[in-house]
């Protein structure tokens, strides 16, 4: 019998501060985006999707972020509206 593991299998990557809002040109990831916005992420890629929410800029082959500068100003008209 092996005994039971504590660690687990897969390691994820640490959250990420919502006060990278902050710093304009800051590269936002998905979930940090999901958190300001009160957005699902399938809401937030549509919106992309049809020219209402900022786009995402890639970095590579699989990372994507959002520019923190862009989000914040997308909140702001937001509000504003």
């Amino acid at each position: 019998m092996q005994p039971a593991t504590t660690q687990p299998r897969h390691k994820r990557a640490p959250l990420q501060s919502v006060y990278a809002l902050q710093i304009e040109e800051a590269l936002l990831k998905i979930q940090t985006v999901i958190e300001v916005t009160g957005l699902s992420e399938s809401t937030i890629r549509r919106r992309v999707a049809e020219g209402k929410f900022p786009a995402p800029v890639k970095d590579g082959t699989r990372c994507t972020r959002w520019v923190a500068g862009q989000v914040s100003n997308w909140l702001r008209a937001k509000g504003a509206a």
